[in-house]
């Protein structure tokens, strides 16, 4: 299953991604520095939250992409079965 982000889709996702990335070094600096546990939790907790909403951005895309396909006649039964099985597996992991 190929992936193609839009201009504005590709820029969100990585929008998202960079922050978590951001977080990320923010709660590995606040452990090396013996931060204050609540705060440590909640930064690391709002790097979750980008995490997961850039992963739901991408299986969003996906899902568009499949329905665009199938409109268009350009999967058989079997495929479109496939892929939805897929794109539900992915989901579920962040769920």
């Amino acid at each position: 299953m190929e992936l193609e982000l839009a201009g504005a889709e590709l820029k969100s996702v990585l929008n998202r991604l960079r922050r978590a990335q951001g977080q990320l070094a923010g709660v590995i600096r606040m452990i090396e520095e013996g931060r204050d546990c609540e705060e440590v939790v909640t930064q690391l907790a709002a790097a979750s939250r980008a995490l997961d909403r850039a992963g739901f951005a991408i299986i969003a895309t996906g899902l568009q992409q499949c329905l665009t396909d199938m409109e268009d006649g350009g999967r058989s039964a079997e495929d479109r079965d496939e892929m939805r099985a897929r794109l539900e597996k992915l989901f579920l992991s962040l769920a």
